[in-house]
């Protein structure tokens, strides 16, 4: 019934100095944000792939997954744009589970969040140096970004967490495009309450200090389907709900227009293999309404080496496959991918 304070940890800016950012790197994310900037505000009509696991659980099965994903990049590079899911932090809607890398380092050991800190920078780091990705991280804690923020090129607020007055409030201060998920009951309006608030500027407390922010004009939807009363999952990437997110946005007026669709989540019913399906219907949707074409601007998959998933904890590990939710496996999701370009 209290807290138990275990230890005081590092400043982000402490972190950042022992762990710093490579000149060579700091190129690439300039690159990186340029290019994904550009499909956001219409500059490039390019299409985002945000793929990966469903969490980062190990350095180097994460890493030997970017290497794949690198050399599918430049089949498709004229087409695509691929931003890798480096997921070092999971919500858990009970509480119990494994809660990402920040908290497990090691999936089969105790939690140490200082050790956390420093994995998901160094796994970060070296995903940089060796695959020339910079990453999408979902913001679970609104005070850690702050540990990654000269590191990621996108963020993504879950359905769990976007009604949340501090996530929109950070979400207004970064200069990178944030993913506001529709909440768990797929209300649209508390979404794009969301977005307008991470819009705007702001003064409020942050990592004890005051803070003002300038405002984001990069936050956009994330379509994740929902969950009823009951229990079942509704989707929401349908042409029907695409069309009338669009028609929301033109009546609030938002600066760039723009929808990611999460084709996992409550849109599959967690059966992952129907990620390949739901694909390629939100590109369908897309060739049959110039509107939307401009407005779905990508898609979210999870992805990992091995189809499916596995629990930890019982003495067995297959590599490369995840320990939350089930992912596509590599040759379905080559396929996939070389399969979305030969469409757009």
């Amino acid at each position: 019934m209290s807290f138990d304070f275990i230890r005081k940890l590092p400043m982000p800016m402490e972190i950042k100095e022992i762990y710093p950012m490579p000149a060579s790197s700091v190129k690439i994310k300039e690159e990186n944000d340029k290019n994904i900037r550009a499909i956001f505000t219409g500059e490039s009509d390019r299409f985002l792939l945000i793929i990966g696991p469903c969490s980062a659980d190990r350095e180097d099965s994460v890493c030997d997954y970017l290497l794949r994903l690198r050399k599918v990049q430049e089949e498709v590079k004229d087409k695509i744009l691929i931003v890798p899911r480096i997921y070092t932090n999971k919500p858990r809607t009970t509480g119990e589970g494994y809660k990402g890398m920040l908290h497990q380092p090691d999936p089969e050991k105790k939690e140490d969040m200082l050790a956390g800190i420093i994995s998901i920078r160094k796994l970060h780091l070296r995903a940089i140096a060796e695959t020339g990705f910079t990453a999408a991280d979902e913001m679970l804690y609104c005070e850690n970004y702050r540990y990654l923020s000269d590191i990621l090129s996108y963020v993504a607020v879950g359905a769990r967490s976007v009604e949340n007055q501090l996530h929109r409030l950070t979400a207004s201060g970064m200069d990178i495009p944030v993913g506001m998920k529709n909440p768990t009951s797929g209300a649209l309006s508390v979404m794009l309450n969301s977005i307008k608030a991470a819009h705007m500027s702001h003064t409020f407390l942050y990592r004890g200090w005051e803070v003002v922010t300038t405002g984001n004009p990069l936050a956009h939807a994330i379509l994740r389907g929902s969950v009823s009363k009951h229990g079942q999952t509704i989707p929401n990437y349908h042409f029907e709900d695409l069309q009338l997110l669009y028609e929301l946005y033109q009546e609030r007026h938002f600066p760039y227009p723009a929808v990611i669709v999460d084709t996992n989540h409550s849109n599959s019913g967690k059966k992952y293999k129907e990620q390949i399906r739901i694909a390629n219907e939100v590109l369908h949707s897309r060739r049959h309404s110039e509107d939307l074409r401009h407005f779905v601007k990508g898609l979210m998959i999870e992805s990992y080496i091995e189809e499916g998933c596995q629990k930890i904890g019982e003495g067995t590990h297959v590599y490369g496959k995840s320990i939350t939710d089930p992912c596509l496996g590599w040759e379905d999701t080559r396929a996939l991918i070389l399969s979305i370009a030969e469409q757009l």
